[in-house]
């Protein structure tokens, strides 16, 4: 199972196991309270009521009272309300009122006038002088038509005169319970769909970073390695610093095994050549011969400075894992090559076309400028003279593409793989090989700017190089 959905699941099952606890808890408190609340209404209901049955009890017709005639308005008067979407069309309170002993005097259902109410749980604990209230079922065989009942004393001063009950059914409480259950239910599976959302976005961050560094790796793995990414997070920042160093310290041996081979090798000719020449001078040749022999020691002694000066200046780009990005105008960077190699440009005649948009590049100005450089002067080896070479720069997909092309002898088939290979180098149309590093070295600047570098064919002849980079 990979790590992103591990978390995920993780993630999702933490929160999934919070909200159960939670909604269960809500859940179990909803009828609790809603009880609770109503009970509190009920004493409220059956004080008040108890002192307007005080008058009717004293007068000794509490059959016929104020309070027995309020009801009987009250059951030949409906009404309608909307209570949040809960609709109430009649009163749902019963009250009845009890003498001293807990006879019922007064139902407002009519149906306990006379019976003896005295050992109801509300009434018998009310003419003890104890807050009485209970819950009982209308029908026994339906628990769930219970009805709630509170009590309250009927005083005339100290004296205890009756009580009055005020009782509601709980069924009448039900739609309230059932929708505010259900108001917590669809808020909990909002919780638990927003949760997902953020575990999936948050999941998603996490793998594409780490995409970045598993594709950094297996890159290094190829030999052909990205450029470092850039996560968000700073732990994954370490990671990916971490992974560049190791992948340094890991191609440490292989890296100087291949320079020494690949030194040995471009060494062995000039190094050829100066023996042979110092032999030769050895046996005290004419001038003339002594003056051949020289400049060839001197042209090749020339050769190898370069040859040691590029490969240092390779190693160094080499070990380097980023750069210090400011902003850099190709016009000014065209214009700067131009004039450096005007001279070779003059003596070979070429013509050198620029041509450029306004167009601002952000990286190391100095590594541009020895990259296209070299892509230049490669485009210069490889232009016969009349030829032509065009620079051009221009932004598009959020990229900035810089391209040099030619319209020389292009890239041989057996060529195209090998063309970026350290050391390797295609005969000059003088017959002579450069070191081989110009476009290694192009192309690792290429990848410390998080770019790309191309070189091909171009259709209507010649070679074209093309170093993208991104805007940012």
């Amino acid at each position: 199972m990979r790590i992103g959905l591990r978390l995920l699941l993780g993630y999702f099952l933490i929160v999934a196991i919070a909200a159960w606890f939670v909604l269960s808890i809500f859940l179990q408190e909803v009828k609790p309270g809603v009880r609770r609340a109503t009970e509190g209404t009920l004493i409220d209901t059956a004080t008040l009521l108890a002192e307007f049955a005080q008058a009717d009890m004293k007068a000794g017709n509490p059959e016929h009272g104020q309070l027995a005639q309020a009801f009987s308005r009250l059951n030949q008067q409906p009404f309608k309300a909307n209570i949040s979407g809960i609709t109430k069309s009649r009163n749902e309170y019963r009250v009845y009122l009890t003498d001293a002993k807990g006879i019922v005097l007064f139902d407002s259902s009519g149906v306990a006038v006379g019976q003896d109410y005295s050992r109801w749980n509300d009434v018998w604990l009310t003419l003890q002088g104890k807050y009485g209230a209970r819950s009982s079922p209308q029908d026994a065989s339906n628990p769930e038509s219970t009805v709630m009942y509170v009590a309250a004393p009927v005083r005339d001063g100290t004296t205890l005169l009756g009580v009055l009950s005020v009782g509601k059914p709980n069924s009448a409480m039900e739609p309230v319970i059932r929708r505010s259950e259900r108001r917590i239910l669809w808020a909990g599976v909002a919780l638990l769909g927003i949760a997902l959302l953020i575990g999936l976005g948050v999941v998603l961050w996490i793998n594409r970073s780490i995409g970045g560094l598993v594709r950094y790796a297996d890159s290094v793995t190829d030999e052909h390695p990205l450029p470092l990414p850039k996560p968000g997070s700073g732990e994954l920042r370490k990671l990916a610093l971490a992974l560049e160093s190791m992948r340094l310290k890991l191609e440490g041996k292989s890296y100087i095994e291949k320079y020494v081979h690949a030194l040995t090798h471009e060494l062995k000719s000039p190094l050829a050549a100066i023996r042979g020449a110092a032999e030769i001078l050895r046996e005290g040749p004419p001038p003339a011969i002594v003056e051949k022999f020289s400049a060839n020691i001197l042209q090749q002694n020339l050769r190898m400075q370069r040859l040691v000066d590029n490969l240092l200046q390779q190693a160094r780009l080499e070990s380097r894992a980023e750069i210090v990005p400011q902003t850099v105008d190709t016009a000014l960077l065209f214009r700067t090559l131009c004039e450096q190699r005007e001279a070779i440009v003059s003596t070979k005649q070429v013509s050198l076309h620029v041509i450029t948009d306004v167009v601002f590049v952000r990286g190391d100005a100095a590594l541009l400028e020895q990259a296209v450089g070299n892509l230049l002067d490669n485009a210069l080896d490889f232009t016969p003279a009349g030829g032509e070479i065009t620079l051009s720069a221009k932004q598009a997909g959020g990229q900035t593409i810089i391209t040099v092309a030619d319209n020389g002898s292009g890239i041989p088939d057996y060529a195209q793989d090998r063309v970026f290979e350290r050391f390797y180098s295609l005969p000059r149309s003088n017959g002579q090989k450069s070191s081989g590093l110009g476009l290694a070295f192009a192309q690792e600047v290429a990848r410390l700017h998080r770019g790309t570098l191309t070189l091909d064919n171009r259709p209507q002849g010649g070679a074209q190089a093309r170093l993208t980079l991104p805007e940012k």
